[in-house]
């Protein structure tokens, strides 16, 4: 029986520390790099997820939610990128606590095909529904058929609506690769949905 842990050295880190070597430093066990983390993305992340839900409680939750799955599941995160592949993470874990958070709700959908309906019973808004819509119906189907960097591409600026400009920043690459990715990804969904 092991009486000691065999300690796990904490990379270094500072406020000016990339947001892959503050996942890194997070993954070994570092609670101050995630406070860091968190207040260099909480509010930009909290301002999207409000513009998919107006319950503010519902948006609290989720990130709340969204910080403590970071720090449950940073040593996963693998970057492939400079530093738009950690945003992008961040980002999916967020939406998808948001998700979650909204099903927590109790929002209820009548009948099996509950997706393409979308008669809630409950006071679900319309772009909670096209989100739930999106994840689990034929459009959600669609895009995990893409490549990471087309389905990055297409779910910064369609579904989250950010600028050419903020989705080249978020994801590391230059602008017009963004424009390409996302014309690449609209053709491909284009195939598949019709």
């Amino acid at each position: 029986m092991k009486l000691f842990r065999r300690a796990r050295r904490v990379p270094d880190y500072d406020a000016r520390s990339s947001d892959a070597e503050l996942l890194s430093a997070i993954g070994a066990g570092a609670a101050d790099a995630l406070e860091i983390l968190h207040r260099r993305h909480a509010p930009w992340l909290g301002a999207r997820l409000r513009y998919r839900c107006a319950d503010p409680d519902v948006v609290d939750a989720a990130l709340q939610d969204a910080f403590l799955s970071i720090w449950r599941n940073a040593r996963t995160f693998t970057p492939r990128t400079a530093d738009g592949d950690a945003a992008a993470w961040i980002w999916t874990i967020a939406i998808r606590q948001l998700v979650s958070a909204l099903r927590r709700r109790g929002n209820k959908w009548i009948g099996d095909a509950a997706l393409e309906s979308y008669e809630p019973v409950g006071d679900a808004s319309a772009e909670d529904l096209v989100l739930v819509g999106i994840e689990h119906g034929p459009l959600g189907a669609a895009l995990n058929n893409l490549s990471p960097e087309l389905r990055l591409a297409i779910q910064a600026t369609i579904l989250d609506g950010l600028t050419v400009r903020e989705a080249a920043q978020l994801l590391g690459v230059p602008e017009g690769t963004v424009k390409t990715r996302v014309m690449r990804a609209k053709a491909r969904l284009r195939e598949q949905l019709t």
